[in-house]
């Protein structure tokens, strides 16, 4: 292998679009986005709260995929925000639903039964519930929101503790770079070649 060839210290970091964490919290968000539009009333500040909680569920992900290559810590912190983001998100569906007194849907209701079927698809797109967002009821918009709020906190949950255990075997940036600069220095080649330096001008002989 050449020294072109040689992996460097900083890893590769996954394709966040491909994550299934970041294509359901994407359909999270266009299905907000629309709900609002469909459902609140303009003016209501509950519209800003619950697209912008939507957003930052999506965009966290994303940034804390692309920080993943210089900064683990980083990685795990905007994961964190991504997984607070929904968790309000949820907040704010539950009380739609529980302040106008309509039917919130059981865990193994057949409802959502469906709805958890339905988003196995791979690669999830918000195409596979937009007429159900155009067409449905506020309720039963609602509740498709919960259920795939609920699979979404549930995938981020599974990559912040493999995120937190990588962490704890491989360190950070700084350490993977004091690990590839002293396994480098052991190599015999470089030793051998740092046996064969000259001596610097000025240096006693």
């Amino acid at each position: 292998m050449s020294s072109d060839d040689q992996p460097g210290f900083l890893p590769s970091h996954g394709n966040y679009q491909e994550l299934l964490s970041y294509q359901k919290a994407e359909v999270v968000y266009d299905l907000t986005y629309r709900f609002c539009e469909r459902f609140l009333k303009r003016g209501d500040r509950t519209i800003d709260q619950m697209v912008q909680a939507a957003r930052s569920g999506k965009q966290n992900i994303a940034e804390g995929s692309k920080a993943a290559r210089t900064s683990k810590e980083m990685e795990i912190k905007l994961t964190n925000v991504a997984r607070a983001s929904l968790e309000e998100l949820l907040l704010d569906y539950q009380d739609y639903l529980r302040v106008r007194d309509l039917r919130r849907w059981e865990k193994d209701s057949k409802e959502a039964l469906y709805i958890r079927k339905l988003a196995k698809q791979t690669p999830l797109t918000f195409e596979t519930f937009r007429e159900f967002c155009e067409t449905r009821s506020d309720e039963v918009v609602a509740n498709i929101a919960i259920c795939l709020i609920h699979q979404t906190n549930y995938l981020l949950d599974q990559q912040i503790k493999w995120q937190e255990q990588d962490f704890i075997n491989e360190g950070g940036l700084r350490e993977k770079m004091t690990r590839v600069r002293l396994q480098n220095r052991n190599k015999p080649q470089n030793r051998e070649s740092n046996s064969r330096k000259p001596n610097k001008p000025g240096d006693q002989k």
